[in-house]
């Protein structure tokens, strides 16, 4: 076995011969083979991937995710003695959900969703009895359980002032957390912006949302116009890629599907001298938290609301009431009144 300081020389060589040899070099991910399940498991699950998108409608992301938690679950259950899908029972679900009870209910929520789709789709199949859904113990999880992170103001307009925007990360960067800030924009529409959507002469951006596959238009104000410009003509590498924003290590190439850009905030929150509230998470999307809550606060309706974060349901926009108290104490009742009404 290597120490790690020999394994990062070995790479530095790869690297060097490969670029002597073709005059640039690609970056290699480690990519994790194919688990071998017995029987036709894994026949069974490629069908299911393409039952997701075939007739489900699932992005090709969101189908990587489930594929990735139902890998996990077949592993744990062939460690076990399942040589087949036939042989799944509720036990095993269960085991398998009790085995990640350290889990907080936010990364859990998902491994139960991809679980339940799964077994219900076996079961349509034939290859499971329909009871086996029926004995399926409801698990539930409340989506406001955990409110969203909110930032004072002072400190945002602090973490935009932190950023230098001499360079081309810097630039990069502050255009980055403009378009957070102003239009409370998703990590994933942020990556998968591309320069057709900029309509300069109209002064929109006209984008369709990764998540929802929904379209949004935004109005292009004059600062976020400017941090683009900066960017686009200072910043940006000349290259094919039609997309806004790109790597700025080589290979220069857009950003990854899976970069959730908390990164760039961690990169200059450390120029951030107002305290943040005790548990406050420090991503992009907190960004987006904050936006949603100040709009509420300043009176405006959910509706509006939602048209600006691009929810496609207002349920979503209503986990941001929770955090507006100066309606909670409209609403609040008097103890008085309780006890002696």
């Amino acid at each position: 076995k290597l120490r790690w300081s020999q394994v990062e020389l070995l790479r530095a060589l790869r690297i060097l011969t490969e670029f002597a040899k073709s005059g640039s070099f690609r970056r290699h991910r480690n990519r994790v083979s194919d688990p071998s399940f017995p029987n036709k498991i894994g026949a069974e699950l490629s069908a299911y991937e393409r039952f997701c998108c075939e007739h489900l409608g699932h992005r090709s992301s969101t189908v990587w995710h489930r594929r990735r938690l139902i890998v996990r679950f077949l592993q744990f259950v062939t460690a076990r003695g399942v040589s087949s899908l036939r042989g799944l029972r509720t036990a095993h679900i269960s085991d398998f959900l009790r085995s990640l009870t350290r889990r907080r209910p936010q990364s859990l929520a998902p491994v139960v969703d991809a679980l339940r789709s799964f077994v219900r789709y076996l079961c349509m199949r034939g290859i499971l009895e329909p009871k086996v859904a029926g004995e399926w113990v409801p698990i539930r999880l409340a989506k406001d359980r955990r409110l969203p992170s909110v930032w004072p103001a002072k400190a945002v307009e602090e973490l935009l002032a932190a950023v230098g925007r001499r360079t081309p990360a810097e630039k990069r960067d502050y255009a980055v957390l403009l378009l957070a800030r102003r239009f409370g924009l998703r990590p994933s529409d942020i990556r998968s912006l591309r320069i057709d959507d900029i309509h300069w002469s109209d002064g929109r951006i006209d984008l369709c949302q990764s998540k929802t596959s929904q379209p949004l238009t935004l109005p292009l104000t004059d600062d976020v116009a400017e941090a683009l410009i900066d960017y686009l003509r200072n910043g940006r590498p000349t290259t094919s890629y039609r997309e806004v924003f790109l790597k700025t290590r080589a290979p220069v190439e857009p950003l990854g599907p899976r970069n959730s850009l908390a990164s760039i905030v961690a990169k200059y929150v450390g120029g951030v001298k107002t305290p943040l509230p005790a548990g406050t998470r420090r991503g992009l999307r907190s960004l987006r938290h904050t936006l949603a809550t100040r709009l509420l606060e300043a009176g405006e309706s959910l509706e509006t609301i939602a048209g600006i974060l691009g929810h496609t349901s207002i349920e979503s926009t209503k986990v941001y009431t929770s955090l507006d108290l100066g309606a909670l104490r409209c609403v609040a009742l008097d103890p008085e009144e309780v006890l002696h009404g």
